[in-house]
């Protein structure tokens, strides 16, 4: 799903992380890399809810500040949402706003 043939110049690897969907029967999971806010807003703008929506969202950059804005979630609607990040790192992740926004949408399993 992601990137796209024209690179995003900003936060290069980050930015162009490899965006996948895994869909099996009545199950799918968005895989979102290090995607930051400015990969959301396109991916948001590129795809619809329908081909987004996923029972499972693996939370872009280890739910820093710099992701999971809204729109994203909003048309992921994750059942479950998950974070990948180790106790006590040293960049703070997960973000406290992260976490409320996807508690906001109702995503479980943090």
């Amino acid at each position: 799903m992601w990137p796209q043939k024209d690179l995003i110049h900003e936060n290069v690897l980050n930015n162009n992380s490899i965006v996948c969907k895994l869909s099996y029967r009545n199950f799918s999971i968005l895989f979102t890399g290090d995607i930051e806010e400015i990969a959301e807003k396109q991916i948001v703008n590129l795809y619809s809810s329908s081909v987004l929506d996923s029972n499972v969202l693996k939370v872009a950059h280890h739910g820093s500040k710099s992701s999971s804005i809204d729109a994203f979630i909003s048309k992921v609607n994750p059942q479950i949402a998950l974070i990948g990040v180790g106790e006590n790192n040293k960049f703070g992740h997960p973000n406290n706003a992260v976490i409320e926004r996807l508690q906001i949408h109702r995503s479980n399993g943090l």
